[in-house]
């Protein structure tokens, strides 16, 4: 991937005349330099070095064919408009929460990394005084959130506070701006409120609270999942129609089940949670990551879907919607593409189990995976929607507007439920181990 965040952190010596750049703990002398200059129980820890680390990022980045400045006249001129009206939409609305005594405010999302170095994603938005972080809510309100563009932010792993090095500005640079370096014991939301960092921090396999703090915030708490070291398998599953109902194919009912419907009644596909339990059970270290289209806006609601249908838990793999005048938004085929090259990234010595389903492009997806990565995936598992799922006329008509299984090396197992692709799958994986 090729676009680093606004707060990235980065390898040692990057950059022609650049030092060696190093993310360490606040030093017991060290004065606060969060805002306001309030100290605290954190800057008075001993001194513990962390080497930096370059981000691959874990947010939406564009390849070189697909940036602005390779599209012609009258696309970047329509890209310029979007761009301009939702910026114009976050000054309006960002002046009347200020209105309403909103204040900014953390959104933790899931991490994970190895033993060696952990991923850590938020959001800074306005929020009430009173607002829980995370809490479970309608699709439509989460879109509508307003973000708390360069925020400071305090870190901390298991109480143990964080000091970044950001350099530049990733949404105007395609490298990174020597002139903007600068390190703090606090990180700084880009534009849009996100914040992706990777820190090198030795931990323990297992899960760990990672706390995030703003001025005038209490801190606020999500999981970092550690792999081990020595897992061999881990499994990526697609979201909507593979593991919630969510007829992504008919586009009106995508947009009332993902915006509208109430997060509580959304329906799991039967049989999954005992397919992906089964497979935890097949493999106690196998992580679960679970791959989507949809918004990082709504990922209290899927977040909340896992665990309240008895799925493994695990990081989600959101995407970003924010048009931006040098990626726009992605597609969703680039949007897996990039997540999946990245896991195979973080996880050299690690093969998957790709489970999607066939109402979008995850088959061809998949395939391409297989393609560009041959030994590293295990089994396919591709759930079949039914033509009422898969198209408004479907269940008149009795016809599909599904993807046709991809044509690979690795064996392919499909299904319309998790009991389907259980007879079939599961045997096959145990015959494997």
């Amino acid at each position: 991937m090729s676009r680093e965040r606004h707060s990235s952190t980065v390898r040692d010596g990057i950059g022609a005349g650049l030092p060696p750049l190093r993310s360490v703990m606040p030093s017991p002398a060290a004065p606060s330099a969060g805002e306001g200059g309030d100290g605290g129980d954190a800057d008075a820890m001993a001194t513990v070095p962390i080497p930096a680390h370059r981000v691959v990022t874990t947010f939406d980045a564009a390849s070189r064919h697909e940036r602005i400045e390779s599209k012609p006249l009258p696309v970047r001129l329509f890209r310029r408009a979007v761009t301009g009206a939702f910026e114009a939409w976050v000054r309006v609305s960002t002046r009347v929460v200020r209105h309403w005594d909103w204040y900014p405010n953390v959104e933790p999302y899931v991490g994970y990394g190895t033993e060696d170095y952990s991923r850590l994603i938020c959001r800074t938005l306005y929020a009430p005084r009173n607002a829980t972080p995370g809490k479970l809510m309608r699709g439509i309100h989460g879109m509508l959130t307003v973000p708390a563009a360069q925020r400071q932010v305090r870190i901390s792993i298991d109480g143990m506070p964080l000091q970044t090095v950001q350099i530049g500005r990733s949404e105007s640079y395609d490298r990174p701006d020597r002139s903007r370096a600068c390190g703090s014991e606090y990180a700084i939301s880009d534009s849009s409120g996100y914040l992706d960092l990777v820190a090198e921090y030795l931990l323990s396999p297992g899960i760990h609270r990672v706390a995030y703090q703003v001025r005038g915030r209490r801190e606020v708490e999500s999981n970092l999942f550690t792999i081990p070291s020595g897992a061999r398998v881990g499994i990526i599953s697609d979201v909507d129609d593979t593991i919630m109902v969510t007829q992504v194919p008919t586009l009106w009912k995508a947009a009332y089940n993902l915006l509208l419907r109430n997060p509580k009644t959304k329906a799991s596909v039967p049989g999954m949670s005992v397919l992906f339990n089964k497979l935890a059970d097949l493999y106690p270290d196998a992580p679960f990551f679970y791959l989507s289209t949809s918004p990082w806006n709504v990922e209290s609601s899927i977040r909340h879907f896992i665990i309240d249908h008895g799925f493994p838990e695990g990081p989600l793999l959101l995407r970003d919607l924010d048009p931006r005048p040098k990626t726009f938004v992605p597609s969703g085929t680039q949007h897996k593409l990039e997540f999946a090259e990245q896991l195979m990234a973080d996880f050299p010595d690690m093969k998957f189990i790709l489970i999607g389903d066939d109402g979008q492009k995850d088959p061809t997806t998949y395939a391409t995976i297989v393609k560009r990565y041959p030994g590293r995936v295990l089994a396919i598992g591709i759930r079949q929607l039914s033509p009422r799922e898969s198209s408004a006329l479907g269940s008149v008509a009795g016809v599909t507007a599904t993807q046709p299984m991809p044509v690979t090396d690795v064996p392919v197992f499909t299904g319309t439920t998790g009991a389907n692709l259980m007879k079939t799958m599961l045997p096959y994986l145990k015959s494997r181990m």
